[in-house]
């Protein structure tokens, strides 16, 4: 009589996976940054896209330009396979949009990998094959499944998750869980960077808007909405002042970004912005002008803004379900690897003093599983694209069994003067503010706020 939990056929024979294609979950930036390493290497591998084309995510914030010129944009494999097939790289000292980006980049990278590429593809679950999470026995042998919501099932011998958090933004409310009431007003409730001068224009014009949050998303959509008349704006923040939201000024390291913060200031002080500090979103109702937002302080004072659309723009969390059956040691802060957040902590660390870091810091109990791009970051908001170009060339380098390549970690991010600024100002006469949502550098240190800092963060 054989025991209820004894061995399997499975445990007891080794299932071979090398003969699979690698999984990359987002054909966005990173995720085909892998492809490219990948394809060099001649490594098979097919890229898993939820949206109906390749860089959908960035497509959705097109009207953006980003901090960082074309040259920390472009990954050094996807170049050089794009230049094999005849394709001219643009100005690498241009800032370019995400349409941009995904026009000029995304697009023909993707061509380049034919059927490789599934858009429509969406991954609602990775476990191993006839493993479950709490079985060890042959194990790290098993394939991994990934389960598809049109009801595929493939199997892969790694898995290369760049899916991204866009999908998952963080709620309204100020402590981390979401406001009372709402889910009562999500149609009154947009998400960082809508196109406030374009395709949404007439949902902000002539209407009082409040946005929520201090990073350079919300900055961004301050200024947009500025331009537009008869609509009042008001900004609401945690911190007890917005000297962190504005940044450096003429000291930043970017002036695209340093013109954003200060234009802004510029805004708040004119009274064209009207700022509110230590606001801590509680409870949101309708109301006859559209929403009541409350603010609760941690000493229980509240104050309350009435406005008639909200943007929140209190940055992104990383969304772990779909591993749920996988082995990961998530820090229980930021949700990176704990190897990683250390590296990322906001509290000690901006884009500019982020450490380049590869395969060892990514990787997980479950061997053969990686989070890559600004997934890998969890919660923290230092993320750079530069920085997930070399992720992925350092985790692609250990699947293709190539250590030396894999553990030899180099990040080339100049603490200052990345960009020029009679470049910045030379541009901006012609297509408009830079505003930016990744590839930031900031020169000095991420400054200690006494109070909690809100989402968003330097790069996005």
């Amino acid at each position: 009589m054989s025991a209820c939990c004894g061995p399997s056929s499975l445990d007891e024979q080794s299932v071979d996976s090398g003969n699979l294609p690698v999984a990359v979950i987002g054909a966005g930036p990173v995720g085909l940054a892998a492809a490219a390493h990948l394809a060099e290497r001649g490594v098979d591998f097919v890229v898993l896209e939820s949206g109906p084309k390749v860089g959908s995510s960035v497509a959705k914030w097109g009207h953006v330009r980003v901090f960082s010129p074309w040259r920390f944009n472009i990954d050094g494999a996807a170049r050089r396979l794009l230049e094999a097939d005849g394709w001219t790289a643009p100005d690498n000292e241009w800032l370019p949009t995400g349409a941009e980006i995904v026009d000029g980049y995304l697009a023909p990278l993707g061509k380049l990998f034919g059927d490789r590429v599934q858009v429509g593809a969406t991954v609602t679950a990775i476990s191993r094959l006839g493993f479950d999470k709490v079985r060890t026995n042959g194990r790290e042998l098993a394939p991994f499944v990934l389960r598809l919501s049109d009801g595929r099932e493939l199997q892969a011998r790694a898995v290369i998750d760049a899916s991204g958090t866009y999908t998952s933004p963080n709620v309204l409310g100020a402590s981390g869980l979401r406001a009372f009431g709402e889910e009562t007003v999500t149609d009154l409730i947009d998400h960082a960077l809508p196109d406030v001068l374009g395709v949404d224009r007439d949902h902000y014009e002539g209407r009082h808007t409040l946005v929520v949050g201090a990073g350079h998303s919300a900055a961004t959509t301050l200024l947009a909405l500025a331009q537009l008349d008869d609509t009042p704006v008001t900004w609401a923040i945690r911190a007890v002042d917005a000297t962190r939201a504005y940044g450096g000024g003429e000291a930043d390291a970017l002036p695209a970004r340093g013109a954003l913060g200060t234009r802004l200031h510029a805004l708040v002080t004119s009274g064209r912005v009207q700022l509110v500090t230590g606001f801590f979103t509680h409870r949101v109702t309708a109301h006859t002008k559209g929403v009541q937002v409350v603010s609760r302080d941690p000493l229980g004072v509240e104050q309350s803004i009435v406005a008639e659309r909200i943007v929140s723009a209190t940055g992104y969390r990383p969304d772990h379900s779909i591993a749920e059956e996988l082995r990961l040691d998530l820090d229980p802060i930021l949700g990176s690897t704990r190897a990683l957040a250390p590296l990322i902590d906001p509290n000690a660390h901006s884009c500019g003093t982020v450490p380049g870091h590869g395969v060892e810091e990514l990787t997980h109990p479950e061997p053969g599983y990686y989070a890559v791009g600004v997934k890998s970051y969890g919660r923290a908001p230092t993320f750079l694209m530069a920085t997930g170009y070399e992720q992925v060339r350092s985790v692609v380098a250990a699947i293709a069994g190539d250590w030396d390549a894999a553990r030899s970690v180099e990040l080339d991010l100049p603490e200052t003067g990345v960009c020029s600024a009679n470049l910045a100002e030379a541009q901006e006469q012609r297509v408009g503010l830079a505003t930016g949502v990744s590839g930031g550098l900031l020169g000095t240190p991420l400054v200690l706020a006494t109070t909690p800092a809100d989402g968003g963060g330097c790069c996005g």
